[in-house]
């Protein structure tokens, strides 16, 4: 369980920035919330994708996924915290 968590840290820090990449215009997100929403978006991909295919490891698929996730948890988070565009 630790593990997992450290590994959706360290991915956060490439999904969160590759997610606020694809969304147009500016968002006011601090760094630490940009790792954290790219880290559940990681979970999110990985658990999809192991569910969906039977496959526990991290693949290029579960990248897609969580990228995908962690975009959608941005826009979310915009809204709720009312600082969206």
């Amino acid at each position: 369980m630790v593990l997992t968590l450290l590994t959706a840290l360290i991915l956060g820090l490439i999904i969160g920035p590759l997610a606020r990449l694809l969304i147009p215009g500016k968002q006011s997100i601090s760094v630490v919330m940009t790792v954290l929403i790219g880290a559940a978006g990681a979970l999110i991909g990985s658990t999809t994708v192991a569910t969906v295919t039977d496959h526990t490891g991290f693949n290029f698929v579960a990248l897609l996924v969580g990228v995908l996730a962690a975009v959608l948890l941005v826009l979310l988070y915009g809204l709720v915290s009312g600082r969206g565009e």
